[in-house]
């Protein structure tokens, strides 16, 4: 499987997603949402709060409230037992949050002896080791533009072991290091590399053990969380389609590169958010399990998609909300009836 090109594609195209449903617009930019062990989710917003979301089994909202505060800006989360969990803080670095005593712990926020800048996803192994990424050693999150148009390759993934006070270093140099996951029996990691349209595979257990490759490659966007469902399959957003201009400026001299980001950055100038919104799920030996997309989104720019029995929920780190779906099932025709809002 190593190397194939974009494992998680069908052949035919990819189905559409349903229109979705808009459920807790106070939440500005959630750029991850997951689900923890009560049925209710988590997503964290622009200005540090993490938020409580509960929904119907149809999808509607049913209550939503801020459990905890970063002092930050939160991006990946990790629920832990206990109602405990994790954030990755793009300003604070990796945290151990519990709302029951309304405790703010620092995990981590340097990583050889510098500061770690720009923490961006985590996941958590049964022993407590916890694995997660670094997207850019040069440039922080207010300016991830800089660090796709150089090119930098400047991204990392971490280990923090539970006896540790320190993470180690796993990988070096990945382009845009984003979504993290482990594989149901923890034997390796799916590392998404955003900037270069591709996901690596981190083997944790076996003779290969230390060692990575590419599990799926040249995808049809850039990938960013990743997210595990109850079908085991890894659930991938695709923050926006392949850009070819992009493509192009990637293949061109490093200084060529860096004028290019120092030109957008003089002049304030930001890609224009895409409304194709895509979705991809990769079975655990990397074959194809499902592609879904949207053309012409009312929500765009997904960063995050969260997958429960019958339903879809996608967060965007641009967007009010959390976009909601019925899961449609494999011909297309939703598994749970119509989808919410129709």
């Amino acid at each position: 499987m190593s190397g194939q090109l974009a494992a998680g594609v069908r052949r035919d195209g990819p189905q559409p997603l349903p229109v979705p449903r808009i459920v807790a617009p106070a939440i500005q930019g959630p750029e991850d949402v997951v689900a923890d062990a009560d049925g209710s989710f988590l997503a964290g917003a622009a200005d540090g709060a993490i938020w409580r979301l509960r929904l119907s089994a149809s999808g509607a909202e049913d209550g939503a409230e801020v459990v905890a505060h970063t002092g930050g800006r939160p991006l990946g989360l990790q629920p832990l037992a206990g109602g405990e969990f994790l954030v990755c803080d793009a300003v604070r670095g990796l945290l151990r949050i519990s709302p029951r005593h309304g405790t703010v712990r620092v995990l981590a926020d340097e990583v050889a002896g510098a500061p770690l800048r720009f923490a961006s996803n985590v996941t958590a192994a049964a022993d407590g080791t916890l694995y997660f990424t670094v997207s850019s050693r040069r440039y922080g999150l207010d300016e991830w533009l800089g660090d796709f148009l150089e090119h930098t390759g400047t991204g990392q993934l971490l280990r923090l072991r539970p006896d540790a006070t320190t993470p180690e270093v796993l990988l070096d140099g990945l382009q845009f290091a984003n979504g993290v996951a482990l594989d149901p029996d923890e034997s390796f990691l799916v590392v998404a590399e955003t900037g270069a349209r591709r996901l690596r595979r981190y083997r944790l257990t076996g003779p290969r053990a230390g060692t990575a490759d590419i599990w799926a490659g040249d995808l049809p966007g850039y990938p960013d969380n990743i997210s595990r469902g109850p079908d085991g399959a890894f659930w991938v957003a695709l923050a926006a389609p392949r850009a070819a201009g992009l493509e192009l400026l990637h293949g061109m001299p490093r200084a060529f590169r860096r004028m290019s980001w120092q030109v957008c950055k003089r002049l304030r100038l930001r890609p224009p958010v895409q409304q194709t919104v895509r979705v991809l799920a990769l079975r655990p030996d990397g074959g194809t399990a499902r592609d879904l997309r949207a053309v012409n989104s009312p929500y765009r720019m997904v960063t995050s998609v969260c997958r429960t029995e019958n339903l879809l929920l996608m967060s965007s780190v641009e967007e009010r909300g959390i976009a909601v779906c019925t899961l449609p099932g494999p011909d297309g025709v939703s598994s749970a009836g119509p989808a919410p809002g129709q």
